[in-house]
């Protein structure tokens, strides 16, 4: 079955959303301290919560953009990463923001730090992340900065999709996983 905009029932709100990333940039604000940052953003649902994230950070910011995958199926992890695309400028000596739209199992956030870690000598990676669900990790990985904790839910919108379609919702939603079911 085919999940409906009438199925999703809003977790988030975009009122919420907005307050709760301004409060993160606050956060992350004080933590760099005016110094420049790489932020790197996971495409394709990390965007939203980019491209929202920086309007608020108050240091030169520059913007990288890579494509990684972890999903086979549409609502189920394949449980390994594919690299599907990483070009990124030298970060040696740099402050790294990795940006991911959620981390559940952990293995694309480990993945991540790891390839940033192993390929350049940076000054500080930090990671963030829109959404945690800590009840699927696998790996033992936490974000820097998150904004909110959910439970066992399949959620859409802000970025995060279903099938590819729901990114551009100005909420965070979820669907009965019932429906998912194809």
């Amino acid at each position: 079955m085919k999940v409906n905009l009438s199925d999703i029932k809003v977790l988030f709100s975009e009122e919420q959303i907005q307050s709760r990333i301004k409060e993160l940039a606050d956060e992350m604000n004080k933590f760099y301290n005016g110094e420049e940052v790489y932020v790197v953003c996971v495409l394709k649902g990390a965007v939203m919560y980019m491209t929202e994230l920086v309007k608020h950070l108050n240091m030169p910011v520059h913007m990288e953009f890579i494509r990684l995958s972890s999903y086979g199926h549409s609502t189920v992890t394949s449980g390994k990463v594919n690299a599907v695309e990483i070009k990124l400028p030298d970060l040696n000596g740099k402050n790294v923001l990795l940006v991911e739209d959620i981390i559940d199992t952990g293995i694309t956030a480990k993945f991540l730090t790891d390839f940033i870690n192993t390929n350049f000598n940076v000054k500080s990676v930090k990671f963030t992340s829109l959404l945690d669900k800590k009840v699927f990790r696998k790996v033992d990985i936490d974000a820097d900065f998150y904004g909110f904790e959910i439970d066992d839910k399949f959620v859409v919108g802000f970025g995060l999709d279903y099938d590819d379609v729901y990114r551009n919702l100005r909420f965070v939603g979820y669907a009965d996983k019932s429906l998912l079911n194809d």
